[in-house]
């Protein structure tokens, strides 16, 4: 009995793998320069006065037409300087605008009510969104709108983590791997996850949904907004593998601000598709697995050991060296530890306590 629930998992491991893989590295059309539609950027942020400057440079740097792009950032009620160093920032460069949010009776609360307020005050035919402690590369927003054939109504990009040490190198995997997930049952008209610091929509599409208003709240606003558009069944949602749009973000500082991104990650995921629910039991039984294997079958605990590390490794190498991070793979063995772990523990976490500590609120 044992021995067919290893093979069940091994052949649903491998079949996912193949899922991912190949949605990734789907390729897409792109529209000229001279057709490139205006575009806001939107980053919304709270008591960020330790990373905004370094988000704030490289918006500074971003190459687009004259006169088609602006960047809003939304001081979402920060108590510490994050204001005024905005502020100081923006004075003399007029595409920047900052605009703050308000105590107000309002069902949106967070960083949906913070985006919400961006939107409402864009101008651009395509909102791009990134996080005040992310750089963005100089072609970003150039590549990102390049991708929006009339047919399109969402594009979201990779992001990868600082990787000093191997307790961000796990970090930058760990992403790499989740998106590469999400790249690949996107690309196949199956999504089931993104990233809020690397994503973009047209505003018209966000029109239609009713925008952050009408959705109901998540801890993981971007998933929901994209399920939204997507189920509108008129526009495209589209996950490209392209260096040209990495964003890069800084990873948690320690295992406790780890542990809340996890949980918050964990509780918003249970707001998936069936489709995210079978990949999610394929990840954690395989993991268990590695786990429990050892007291049953040693021969088979080796085999089962290599093929996920080799699986694993075959996902993680082509990305990383389409985008350029090939560095980043020498942690690959201390992201596979710390993944064999998180994934068994995690469900654990969030299903007891669905509390979630983010920014300094408790949802």
């Amino acid at each position: 009995m044992f021995e067919i629930i290893f093979m069940v998992i091994l052949a649903g491991y491998l079949f996912q793998t193949v899922i991912f893989i190949v949605g990734a590295s789907k390729k897409f059309d792109k529209i000229s320069s001279d057709k490139l539609p205006t575009a806001t950027v939107i980053v919304a942020a709270r008591n960020e006065e330790e990373n905004i400057l370094r988000t704030l440079n490289s918006l500074d740097k971003l190459e687009y037409p004259e006169g088609k792009l602006e960047i809003i950032i939304v001081d979402d009620q920060s108590t510490d300087l994050t204001g005024k160093i905005v502020d100081d920032f923006i004075k003399d460069k007029p595409h920047f605008k900052k605009i703050t949010t308000q105590q107000e009776n309002s069902k949106l609360i967070g960083k949906m009510r913070a985006l919400a307020y961006g939107v409402k005050k864009a101008k651009g035919e395509i909102i791009l969104t990134t996080d005040a402690d992310c750089e963005v590369k100089p072609t970003w927003v150039k590549t990102i709108c390049s991708y929006y054939q009339k047919d399109v109504g969402l594009v979201t990009g990779f992001t990868t983590q600082v990787a000093d040490n191997w307790f961000g190198g796990i970090q930058a995997l760990d992403f790499i791997y989740l998106l590469t997930a999400g790249s690949g049952t996107v690309n196949i008209g199956m999504p089931i996850s993104c990233i809020g610091n690397n994503m973009s929509y047209r505003k018209s599409a966000y029109d239609e949904v009713g925008g952050y208003e009408a959705l109901p709240f998540s801890v993981t606003e971007d998933f929901t907004l994209m399920n939204a558009i997507y189920k509108l069944k008129k526009y495209k949602v589209i996950f490209p593998l392209d260096k040209d749009s990495l964003v890069t973000s800084l990873p948690c500082k320690n295992l406790k601000s780890l542990i809340r991104q996890k949980k918050r990650w964990g509780v918003g995921g249970l707001g998936v598709p069936f489709r995210g629910f079978v990949i999610m039991f394929w990840g954690f039984s395989a993991n268990l697995l590695v786990l429990l294997t050892p007291i049953f079958f040693s021969f088979n605990w080796l085999v089962l050991v290599v093929f996920k590390l080799l699986m694993d490794f075959i996902i993680l190498y082509p990305v990383h060296k389409k985008l350029g991070i090939e560095k980043n793979l020498k942690y690959f063995f201390h992201h596979q530890l710390y993944y064999l772990i998180y994934v068994v523990v995690l469900p654990f976490i969030v299903l007891p306590n669905r509390k979630v500590i983010w920014k300094g609120r408790t949802y």
